[in-house]
């Protein structure tokens, strides 16, 4: 009976991330056809994101492919292998694109590798992508840095490894029957859907940013909820390694994580500025701390991401009755 209903569940888990990654995979497909063709991709034709968002289709795809064969060895390495090998794939895919697409503009007549021109497009929404004057954006890209990918790489292994933190997860829920752990795998779903969903935003969007510095209301808004839910998406996935611990490690641990991890993305953003970070706002409380290149409300956004997970966290433990 369990067997069927792992099969099941199997499927249709299979099916669903088949589904949600014939787009990224798609845009894939389309780029490597343009290199074998025209031996370019024009920049009209460009599918926005490519990079990281099919590696990232790629390796969550094997990663659940794998469950039934990563099942049949010792329960607690299978997510850990299933998760590495999926890394792989991702890094191997993402390297591959990087080094091997180039970018045509079709206007001036000059290209750049897909790692360049994904630089490019951080500073502004992917409509924006005309030929056009830029000042403050031109002088904040200088030359290009591969420290820029910091993190895109950071949200991809995030993203890949909590997904399949959720799918093993539920698959030995399964097969054990054993309920312990559903409420948590459940919280840790809802936020990497959350998180996920903010990156597709984001990926059509870039939360709406002009290339300049100070970002409107809505985008400050915007990428303060994705810096946010980023942190508990790694600190919920943290929490689920320490459930029933002592508090101070079950809701400790994971609240620094998120904030650790989020207090990274900004050093990511700051790489990516070349030194800077976008403002929120005007006034004391959105302008740079002497000596250091946070604002006050940058700091609140990584306490935020540790306090609402250490909340979270707690709560997990009650439900539990830890």
């Amino acid at each position: 009976m369990k067997n069927r209903a792992f099969g099941r569940y199997y499927l249709f888990s299979l099916l669903g991330v088949l589904l949600a990654s014939v787009y990224p995979i798609y845009m894939g497909v389309s780029v490597v056809e343009d290199m074998l063709r025209l031996g370019t991709v024009y920049a009209e034709d460009y599918p926005k994101y490519i990079i990281p968002y099919t590696p990232i289709a790629l390796a969550v795809l094997v990663g659940v492919a794998l469950i039934p064969l990563m099942i049949r060895l010792p329960g607690r390495f299978a997510q850990g292998i299933g998760s590495g090998i999926s890394l792989a794939v991702f890094f191997a895919s993402e390297f591959l694109l990087e080094r091997l697409v180039t970018v045509t503009r079709t206007v001036t007549g000059t290209f750049s590798t897909l790692e360049n021109w994904q630089m490019y497009m951080c500073y502004i929404p992917p409509a924006d992508t005309v030929e056009r004057t830029w000042t403050e954006v031109n002088v904040l890209m200088g030359e290009y840095s591969p420290a820029f990918k910091l993190h895109f790489y950071l949200i991809s292994v995030v993203l890949i490894v909590s997904l399949l933190n959720c799918f093993y997860g539920f698959a030995q829920v399964v097969l054990t029957g054993s309920r312990g752990k559903c409420k948590p795998l459940i919280v840790q779903a809802a936020a990497s859907a959350a998180f996920l969903a903010m990156c597709i935003w984001a990926c059509f969007t870039a939360f709406y940013r002009t290339g300049e510095l100070q970002v409107s209301a809505l985008s400050a808004v915007l990428m303060s909820i994705f810096f946010v839910l980023f942190g508990i998406t790694v600190g919920i996935y943290a929490a689920s390694f320490v459930l029933g611990k002592p508090r101070i490690l079950s809701e400790g641990m994971p609240a620094f994580c998120a904030s650790a991890v989020t207090l990274l993305m900004y050093v990511g953003e700051m790489v990516l500025l070349s030194g800077n970070l976008y403002r929120f706002g005007e006034g004391w409380f959105f302008s740079a701390i002497g000596g250091i290149v946070l604002a006050p409300i940058d700091l609140v956004i990584v306490l935020m991401s540790g306090g609402v997970t250490a909340l979270a966290a707690f709560m997990m433990a009650r439900k539990r009755g830890d």
